[in-house]
């Protein structure tokens, strides 16, 4: 573990987050998750930081609006990834005041494990969480700090097991409304391989100051490949609702958070193609599942087969 980076994890017990604390100790780098003291008293999360404790991470008490206690944290390791949650997106510019005033971080991943933001055409609400992810971005090479930012693309732990519907608990037996006219690709990737990808690119110096995309070609699938997929599998053929651009828009505006929050990024993904229709340039890209091609990531047909 001696050339393994000591790796800082901030929102560790969140979504992404849980699942970067325990690649990173898979991987085998000397793991730490900066929690807030009150999250141990939480039910769930503080079982969390329990299992944590006996996966050999140490825990970091502290807290982000804490900048003497995120310095110390920060004192401790090489790199640092942020894995905080949307609502808190903006005050990664605590961490990165910390960073610097640090001054011993090799490496800085922000929050970020959707949409690569440099290239959306979004609408709001996921307009703004877009832009913001991207003001940090520019926060973080303008301070100077090394960095690598990874677009994770959908979490296909969670847009599978629905087939991207909003409101229901189950993939469609009978009915599917898609997006758009179906055609636009998106990516699905496994949250536990976004991490693994993460976690490997931390001390890797081809994605030094690079996006690191992860795009591996059996996750790629527009909707209409999917729901075709979906049917092949259950051998039946759901009724079909397309939704055209103006209904989409229209009804984000009229829906309540979060489902506006949601419709919003599959109009960004479903209608407008922001996960495939840009080509990563190797000036500033590189692709994840090229880059580490001994990463066995679950493909869509995989996690589809749990729901047949």
């Amino acid at each position: 573990m001696a050339d393994k980076s000591k790796i800082l994890i901030i929102g560790g017990t969140g979504y992404m987050g849980k699942f970067v604390v325990e690649a990173s100790v898979k991987e085998g780098h000397p793991t730490f998750a900066f929690v807030r003291q009150s999250t141990v008293s939480d039910p769930v999360k503080g079982q969390l930081v329990e299992k944590f404790k006996n996966l050999g991470v140490t825990v970091v008490y502290g807290d982000l609006y804490n900048h003497e206690s995120l310095v110390n944290a920060i004192k401790q390791v090489d790199v640092v990834i942020s894995t905080i949650g949307s609502f808190q997106l903006a005050d990664q510019t605590k961490i990165i005041e910390a960073i610097k005033e640090a001054g011993n971080i090799k490496r800085f991943l922000p929050s970020e494990f959707g949409n690569d933001v440099d290239h959306v055409h979004a609408v709001e609400p996921a307009k703004s969480a877009f832009e913001t992810k991207a003001q940090i971005r520019r926060a973080i090479e303008a301070a100077g700090i090394p960095y690598t930012y990874v677009p994770g693309n959908l979490f296909a732990g969670f847009f599978l097991p629905i087939l991207g519907q909003a409101g229901v608990t189950a993939p469609p037996r009978d009915k599917v409304t898609i997006t758009g006219d179906g055609n636009p690709k998106a990516v699905f990737n496994h949250e536990e391989d976004i991490a693994t990808y993460t976690i490997k690119a931390v001390d890797d110096p081809r994605t030094l100051n690079k996006t690191l995309t992860i795009r591996p070609p059996k996750n790629i699938y527009s909707f209409n490949e999917l729901v075709a997929l979906w049917e092949k599998k259950i051998g039946k053929t759901l009724e079909k609702t397309y939704l055209p651009e103006e209904v989409v828009l229209k009804t984000i505006q009229e829906s309540p958070i979060p489902i506006n929050i949601f419709l919003s990024i599959n109009h960004s993904v479903f209608v407008k193609g922001d996960q495939t229709n840009f080509d990563i340039d190797p000036s500033w890209g590189v692709e994840a599942s090229e880059l580490y091609p001994d990463v066995k990531y679950t493909s869509v047909e995989d996690i589809l087969d749990k729901f047949v």
